[in-house]
Parts: structure tokens; C-alpha cells; sequence
């Protein structure tokens, strides 16, 4: 990293910075963790939440442990037998879709980290505004420039938070803020569940603003409603006061960081110092910090299992990618740069998140993988583009569809001529080619629609629904092969299964070779031909776990799950195991043959099969 500066005197200046952010994240677990909290590493990207695409804040992954039992009482997880504490703390990754317009000004970003600490019953306001005051101004040596607190909501029944104010007073801190149910009061999310009052914490940057820095949530009620049934008040649902009240902090670290380092941008801190200066000074500021923003966000999604798609979290990261490879194109910068820029992401923060470093392979690969899938039709539809007078929300949905290029790709090259295309009208344009397509997906069943749609699987007739069985029970067979055949390094990536073939997505890292093909088609009409037993048990997920069982690690599995076991009723060997909804057959030899008709590649580390039974 030092190479990129002229002078050693530079040079040993920015290890310094280097040093103090790393510092930061230390102290503050060691801090906590010297009160009694248990540190526990950040969750994946991908969270075990089905109501949101990625994981958004660190108390995602705590979210059992808040959440009570019945009206009121214990949460639904154990703290203490989990963490053997009831006091948790951890920097956790985070992905917020919603700032991706925002990306470019002083402190919005898709990827950031968050520091919290959580309390599940083991404390409340007292020692959670104490150990953040102390932390702050002594441990960092930081200045509150001020706080907030609930202003209070008769209509609630939730009154002013005089205690926080009596804490934050006993500190020594004078400035105090009331606020509303809009800044101040954390809602239930879905359709209820805890929530409560919150205080925050705002300090000063390098140019003298106001920046909040923390905020500290105390769930103390509970709401058996939506949070917009909360604020209006209209619905005549109570809130109820928690028997187990919890605390559940958020402190931004690029945010903090800034404060600390006093700079006036987060750009500015070393979290982004040596990812800008591989970036040509030509390049619009914007254009840098996006692209810095988008490197990392990049980076991190494919270390956790992301993969660019068209649809979910596959396409939030194909978005990032292509608008950062469309700049390389319009903005001539060198060749390559996002993965000179990724792999100085991993050096950066290969210590603190090792599976950046394990990972490194598998990200070059699906980086390379599609810019070459992109590059194909990059310049063509840039070009296209340009032909445009003025773009409206029709056109930019076809240079999309045709060219995969997104809209904010279109946007920053049509500039003045796109200004006027909406996010929401792109989508409107979007769902209405879905429902299009939909419409001919009915077609296609017959016209009569589907009568089974797992998501997995899918069929219009009673006779359809008997081959997509067996092409399930079959999936099951070619999995086991495959892991038998090519090793453990084989997962479900992803399976669509309908009545013409069955699609099987897994991870390995090359192409599968014709003899390898015909082993594992073998194994599977070998159990066929042994007519195993298929037998289905329901049990608790932790019981599962411990039986080795299968399962897609994308999935959101519930508390008990159905686990699907194929095996030898003679010597009981089992062939098979996997978590699954089903339906499949009652024995193998109900399936018929299996044949393997193609191999491929899906996305990078990712391959495919295409495969189907006859009778």
C-alpha cells in the first residue's frame, strides 16, 4: 500500500490511520467485552430472516432472543444457552438497498459495518446509556455534541422518557433533544412484536457537522400490530409493557470512524483512502466514492454466497457490478480496475473477516465470469444509448432487457437526456413484463394455470404432479451422487424442477468431465434400481442439524422440519438425507431411468445439470 505514495513521510502517515481503525473495532469489543458481553461474530449477508433480501442491521441476527414467548415473558431463544450470557456484542455486516441512490454524498453507503451491543434481560437504560457515554468519552476520547430522547405519545400511552434524560443529565450532559415516534421510537416490525422508546447520540465530523453516531433502542413494549398501525393509533390494539425488557444498540462504523478521524467525509477515512487512490484523479468525485462503495459491497456479497442474477439478492449484485464495469467503459479507466480495487478490499480487511481471504479465488472468478458475460454487450448497448433524444421509462426498461444494462447505468450515461426516468416507473415497467410473462407461463400449463407451485416445483396437471415427484426424488439421488462423485465441496446452489427436466444448480469450481458424468448418472439409476426406501420424519431444526441431513443454506427453515431420508430398508444404509417440503415417491424404483442430458456453467463456482426420467 505504501507504494502509492512519494514520500515515506506519507507513506508511514497512513499506516497511522490505517492502525486507528483498526483500533477502533478492537477497543470496542474489548470494552464490552470486559462488562460481561459475549462477542459474537457478525452473521452472514444473507440473513436466516425470509422478510428481508439482506441482512440490514446487527441485531438481525438476535432477533429470536427479543422476541417474547407468548403476550409476554422470555424470548423465544436462549441467550444464556447459546451465548452463556445474557449481554451480547458484535461488528456486524451490513447491505441496505435503500441508500443505493443516495451512494456518492458524504455518508451514505451500500455495504457498511455496525457496532452494537445487545442486552436480551441482563440490563437496561441505566447501564446501556452508561457504558456508551464511557465508551465514547473516555475510551475514544470523543465530545457529545448532544442526545435525543422519546418525546413521548399519550395516544400510546407511552410517556416522556424522563429516566433516559435523568441518566444522561447524571453524566454531565446537558444538551438533550426530545423527538418523535418517526426518529425516537423504534417500531415492531411485520405484523408485531417488541419495541420501544430510543435515545441517540450525535458528535461532530472534520467539518464541524452533527452526525449521529449511535443509537440505543430499549424494547420494552410489546405491539400485536404493524408499526403503521402503531403510529395512527386507529386500530385498537394496545401496546403491552415486556416482563423482559432488552436494549439493542446500532453505531455505524464508517460514521464513527469519520468522528474520530475528523474528516469531513467518510470517503475520507481509511477505509477508503487506498481504495480512491487506485482510482485515476480525472475521475468524477461521485464516480470514485460509487465506485469505491460499490467494490467493497461487491466483494463482501460474493464472500457470503451471493451470486449475480436476475432476480433477489443475485441482482442487487449484478447491479453493483455492471454499473461499476459500465464506468470502466465510459469513464476509460484501466482495465480491470474493480478487481485491482476488490482484491485491495480483501488486504484491507482480510484480518478482520478472514473469509475474504478464503473466498479470494471464488470472488475473482465471479467477477471475471460476468464481465465476460457483460462485456458482450456493454459497448453495443452504450451505443444504443446515445441515440436516444430523451429516454423515458419504456426505453430504459428495453436497453435493460436487451442490453442488461441497469438504470443507473443509464442514467449516468444519458445524463440530462435520462433525468426524468423514475425508479418507480422502471419498476412499474418491470412488474409489467413480469406479468406478462407470467401470462405465458400459464400458456404454457395448458392455460388452466398450475395446481402445484412450491416454487421448486412446478406442474398444471394431476398427471404432471406424478412426474415432477419423480424428478424430485431423483434431484435427491443426484445430489448424493454428485457429493459421492466430485466430493463434499458440492451444495445446493438452486433447483426448478418441472415436467419436461429437472435443473440442478451446485457449487464446484470447474467443469464436470464427461467420465465424471457417467458416474454419477450411474450411482443414481444404480438406486433406482435398489428400490430404497423414501421415508419422511418431522423434527426440531437442531435435531435435524445433528443428523448430518442436507440442506440449502439459502433456505429460511422453521422450527421443525420435515427431513427426507433415502436409504437400504435391509441394512438401513442411507443413501440420502435432506431437509425438504417434499412430495417424492414412497421407493426409488417408482422413478424409472435417469438421464443426464447437460452440463454447464451457471455463474462462477457455480455449475448446472439438466436431467430427466423415463418410465
Amino acid at each position: 500500500m505504501g507504494g502509492f505514495f512519494w514520500t515515506n513521510g506519507l507513506f508511514f502517515a497512513y499506516i497511522t490511520i490505517i492502525m486507528e481503525a483498526q483500533e477502533i473495532r478492537k477497543r470496542f469489543l474489548t470494552y464490552f467485552k470486559n462488562h460481561g458481553h459475549a462477542i459474537v461474530p457478525s452473521s452472514s449477508l444473507i440473513p436466516d430472516d425470509p422478510s428481508v433480501l439482506l441482512t440490514t442491521a446487527g441485531m438481525q441476527q438476535f432477533k429470536p432472543y427479543y422476541l417474547p414467548a407468548g403476550r409476554h415473558g422470555t424470548g423465544k431463544a436462549d441467550a444464556m444457552k447459546d451465548f452463556g450470557s445474557l449481554n451480547t456484542v458484535s461488528v456486524q455486516k451490513s447491505f441496505r438497498t435503500s441508500d443505493i441512490e443516495e451512494v456518492g454524498d458524504e455518508r451514505h453507503l451500500t455495504f457498511f459495518e455496525m457496532l452494537g451491543n445487545f442486552s436480551f434481560g441482563g440490563y437496561f437504560k441505566k447501564e446501556a446509556i452508561t457504558y456508551a457515554h464511557e465508551f465514547l468519552t473516555k475510551e475514544l476520547g470523543l465530545e457529545i455534541s448532544y442526545v435525543t430522547i422519546f418525546e413521548g405519545k399519550e395516544s400510546i400511552g407511552v410517556p416522556k422518557d424522563e429516566e433516559s434524560r435523568s441518566i444522561w443529565q447524571s453524566l454531565g450532559v446537558a444538551d438533550i433533544r426530545e423527538e418523535g415516534m418517526g426518529d425516537v421510537f423504534w417500531g415492531p416490525t411485520g405484523s408485531g412484536g417488541p419495541c420501544g422508546p430510543t435515545t441517540e447520540i450525535y458528535c461532530k465530523n472534520g467539518a464541524g457537522q452533527d452526525i449521529e453516531v449511535w443509537n440505543i433502542v430499549f424494547n420494552e413494549f410489546l405491539f400485536p400490530g404493524s408499526r403503521e398501525e402503531l403510529n395512527s393509533g386507529s386500530s385498537g390494539k394496545q401496546l403491552e409493557k415486556l416482563l423482559t425488557p432488552g436494549v439493542d444498540t446500532g453505531m455505524g462504523f464508517e460514521r464513527l470512524t469519520m468522528v474520530i478521524q475528523k474528516t469531513q467525509t467518510i470517503f475520507e477515512t481509511d477505509l477508503f483512502y487506498s481504495l480512491l487512490q487506485l482510482l485515476p484523479n480525472n475521475l468524477d468525485t461521485i464516480k470514485r466514492r460509487v465506485f469505491a462503495d460499490h467494490a467493497r459491497a461487491i466483494t463482501f456479497l460474493i464472500t457470503d454466497g451471493v451470486r449475480p442474477s436476475n432476480k433477489e439478492a443475485g441482482y442487487i449484485l449484478r447491479r453493483l457490478m455492471r454499473r461499476s464495469m459500465a464506468y470502466e467503459k465510459t469513464d476509460n479507466l484501466p482495465e480491470h480496475i474493480l478487481q485491482t480495487v476488490v482484491d485491495e478490499i480483501i488486504c484491507i480487511y482480510g484480518d478482520f473477516y478472514p473469509e475474504l481471504q478464503v473466498q479470494a479465488t471464488t470472488i475473482k472468478d465471479t467477477v471475471a465470469g460476468e464481465r465476460e458475460k457483460f462485456s458482450k454487450t456493454l459497448e453495443h448497448g452504450i451505443r444504443e444509448t446515445y441515440k436516444f433524444s430523451e429516454i423515458n421509462a419504456s426505453t430504459a426498461f428495453n436497453l435493460y432487457q436487451s442490453f442488461g444494462i441497469s438504470l443507473d447505468v443509464i442514467k449516468d450515461v444519458a445524463g440530462e437526456k435520462a433525468k426524468n426516468v423514475t425508479n418507480e416507473a422502471f419498476e412499474a415497467e418491470l412488474k409489467k413484463h413480469q406479468e406478462i410473462s407470467r401470462a405465458g407461463q400459464t400458456a404454457k400449463f395448458g392455460g388452466h394455470g398450475l395446481i402445484l407451485d412450491t416454487g421448486e416445483l412446478k406442474a398444471g396437471t394431476k398427471e404432471e404432479v406424478k412426474i415432477v415427484t419423480r424428478l424430485h426424488t431423483a434431484t435427491h439421488l443426484l445430489q448424493a451422487a454428485l457429493r459421492k462423485v466430485l466430493g463434499t465441496e458440492v451444495h445446493q446452489m438452486g433447483s426448478d424442477i418441472t415436467p419436461e427436466r429437472t435443473r440442478f444448480d451446485f457449487s464446484f469450481s470447474r467443469k464436470v468431465t464427461p467420465d465424471e458424468l457417467k458416474q454419477v448418472e450411474e450411482i443414481v439409476n444404480e438406486a433406482i434400481q435398489s428400490d430404497y426406501v423414501v421415508e419422511a420424519k418431522k423434527m426440531p431444526y437442531e435435531e435435524a442439524i445433528k443428523t448430518n441431513a442436507l440442506y440449502f443454506f439459502k433456505e429460511k427453515y422453521p422450527k421443525e422440519v420435515n427431513v427426507y431420508s433415502v436409504f437400504d430398508p435391509n441394512t438401513h444404509e442411507v443413501f440420502s438425507r435432506e431437509f425438504c417440503g417434499g412430495p417424492h415417491v414412497t421407493h426409488t424404483g417408482e422413478i424409472g431411468v435417469f438421464k443426464i442430458l447437460k452440463e454447464e456453467s451457471s455463474s462462477a463456482g457455480v455449475r448446472r445439470i439438466r436431467a430427466i426420467v423415463t418410465l
